[in-house]
């Protein structure tokens, strides 16, 4: 494109541009007529410019202007000057000027719209992600591409500057076990065998380590074979980072510098220099989850105080029943928390109605709850609900948990103090969006530590690691490892932010030894333990350092700095929630041909099978 050619962008020209001859190539944003007057507003990435064609102009120029749809592409060759003091459009970067058209060149004609470009269109997702490149031509969605970009500049300066390598790991690894399904590629070469996409860089990266790259970052792309939902993707990016010779207090402060720098630099935001920490324990004590949402506070009580002065045997029954639970499996070596009733205080809302409460207890039996309590404060006294059982007790209750009239009282108890935390979590939880208290451009970050290293899963009888076997154990755990698994805390930790895990990361096992003895913990077989990690363990027999490292999610991080709530919505082509792209009708069957070059054949669904459901849904076969 030679002829045309742009001199400056739709978003560059001001006041004093007045008098200039320039060439502008974008898109019609929006057409209007006026009094035999056509007014233009040309879009392209940086801004609108609006363009008039004066009454009187060339009968071509006016022919050809009447032509003219939205998202015709288009050059225009003009004059530029100022807008009467009553015409500036003060919304408008560009608001001051306007250029007088005299040449207009139609580059491409567009069909009618699927949907409307110029403000909210209302188009449901599924035709947005169809017509992805329009949906992407949107002013919300060009600022939302761009924060991306900017998001990942400011982390490639950040730990370019302090020292970090930037070092691509490899995307066609072996299968290993990570804990979701492998993305298989089938080899042509090697008949029945397969690479997998990674998971995540986690084994090179410490490959990385032992061969003395000891800063070392990667923006790298992940893949995960499992359901979809609004901060999942089957193949997201995160800003992958590891470290060696360091401690947890490192990593952590190194990621709070750079978070600080990337809210600073692109949304001129600062934020704490430290942030809130809690330990696992106490985050699902106050709040019931290990991702908490601070914009808020409403932190769960311990209840159970008051239960045994009470008459509302439901509550005894629980606590009981988690004591019996918890001498069970002391017995068998396993540590366990026992019962728990637990409390929140709804500021203001004792005008509850039984209906939004039981909305409430809903969204508890959902976590497995088998109900939920409720008291009202009145006037030193309690009031509906289970307050009639705890009338001896109102005085203290009301100022034990520091309620104040007016307020409303939830309780949940179960025999697994777990079920009880959870459940009245994800009650908080709830309450926090039905009351607007979750404002989308506050920021609030915290830490959490001291995750459990192991997790019992009763249907299997058998220890699993909590977060992946490389995570080292605290020092103060070594000596009593394999005899009380359940007590172990690992050296893990967690930053969430607004309610979403936003990294997850940990010190890693260094010790060949010590490796062992936690494949051992979980049950992991030696035999395939050398099969599947053998390359990462014979890496550690050489001088492997001390390391650690942490991975926080891309998508998610702009996705919460961009005031949204879908990953959907900061991933330029995404898929959707069936793990399709309707963009370009992926997966799709392939040729006969391919398979044979491949050494495979496919084998159809059984009726009924997930498969099958999915491909009534309108997925493509299998």
């Amino acid at each position: 494109m030679e002829t045309m050619k742009r001199t400056v962008t739709c978003g560059a020209l001001r006041k004093a541009d007045a008098g200039k001859k320039v060439t502008l190539n974008g898109w019609v944003h929006r057409k209007r007529e006026h009094g035999g007057i056509s007014f233009i507003n040309l879009r392209d990435r940086y801004g609108v410019t609006q363009v008039v064609v004066d009454d009187g102009a060339p009968a071509e120029l006016a022919s050809l202007t009447a032509e003219l749809r939205n998202e015709y592409c288009l050059a225009i060759e003009g004059t530029v000057r100022a807008r009467p003091d009553s015409m500036i459009n003060p919304e408008m970067d560009t608001g001051e000027i306007e250029v007088a058209a005299e040449k207009i060149v139609i580059l491409s004609r567009a069909e009618v719209l699927p949907f409307q470009i110029d403000g909210e269109s209302g188009a449901k997702e599924e035709l947005r992600l169809k017509y992805r490149y329009l949906d992407l031509r949107t002013a919300s969605m060009q600022r939302k591409i761009k924060l991306r970009s900017d998001v990942a500049f400011a982390v490639r300066e950040y730990l370019t500057a302090g020292g970090f390598y930037e070092i691509e790991t490899p995307t066609f690894i072996r299968s290993t076990p990570e804990g979701a399904r492998d993305y298989l590629v089938p080899s042509r070469l090697y008949a029945g065998q397969f690479y997998a996409l990674p998971q995540s860089p986690q084994l090179y990266k410490q490959i990385l380590m032992v061969a003395g790259f000891d800063k070392y970052f990667q923006i790298a792309r992940c893949y995960r074979d499992e359901d979809a939902r609004g901060d999942r993707q089957p193949e997201f990016t995160q800003i992958d980072i590891e470290m060696s010779f360091v401690g947890r207090e490192d990593i952590l402060s190194m990621v709070e510098g750079l978070m600080g720098h990337i809210f600073k630099k692109t949304l001129n935001t600062s934020l704490p220099a430290q942030f809130k920490r809690y330990s696992y324990d106490e985050a699902m004590e106050l709040f019931g989850t290990d991702k908490p949402d601070l914009r808020f506070d409403m932190k769960m009580q311990d209840f159970s105080p008051y239960v045994a002065g009470g008459e509302f045997q439901a509550f005894k029954d629980a606590l009981a029943a988690g004591e019996a639970d918890k001498a069970a499996a002391a017995a068998k070596g396993i540590t366990i928390s026992g019962g728990g009733v637990k409390a929140l205080v709804v500021p203001g809302k004792g005008d509850y109605s039984r209906k939004q409460i039981e909305e409430l207890e809903a969204q508890a039996k959902i976590y497995k709850a088998k109900g939920m309590a409720w008291m009202k404060v009145g006037a030193g006294i309690l009031e509906g609900g289970v307050s009639k059982f705890f009338a001896s007790q109102a005085a203290d209750i009301i100022k034990g948990l520091g309620a104040k009239q007016g307020d409303l009282i939830l309780i949940v108890a179960d025999s697994k103090r777990r079920i009880a935390n959870t459940a009245l979590g994800a009650v908080r939880s709830k309450l926090g969006r039905d009351l607007g208290l979750c404002d989308p451009a506050k920021f609030e970050f915290a830490w959490i530590v001291d995750f459990p290293l192991f997790e019992f899963n009763e249907d299997e009888n058998r220890w699993e690691a909590a977060h992946h076997m490389f995570s080292y154990p605290q020092g103060k755990y070594h000596a009593t490892l394999e005899q009380d698994p359940g007590a172990v805390k690992g050296d893990l930790y967690d930053l969430v932010l607004n309610g979403f895990e936003l990294a997850s990361g940990s010190i890693r096992i260094h010790d060949p030894d010590l490796q062992k003895k936690i494949f051992k913990i979980v049950g992991f077989d030696p035999a395939e333990a050398e099969s599947k990690f053998g390359f990462l363990t014979e890496a550690f027999k050489y001088g492997a350092p001390p390391h650690g490292g942490i991975a926080p999610g891309l998508d998610r991080l702009v996705m919460l700095m961009a005031g949204e709530t879908s990953i959907r919505e900061v991933i330029a082509f995404p898929k959707n929630s069936f793990a399709q792209s309707p963009l370009d009708d992926s997966p799709n069957t392939v040729s006969q041909e391919q398979l044979n070059e491949l050494h495979l054949s496919i084998v159809q669904p059984k009726a009924g099978t997930p498969a099958d459901l999915h491909r009534s849904e309108g997925s493509p076969s299998v």
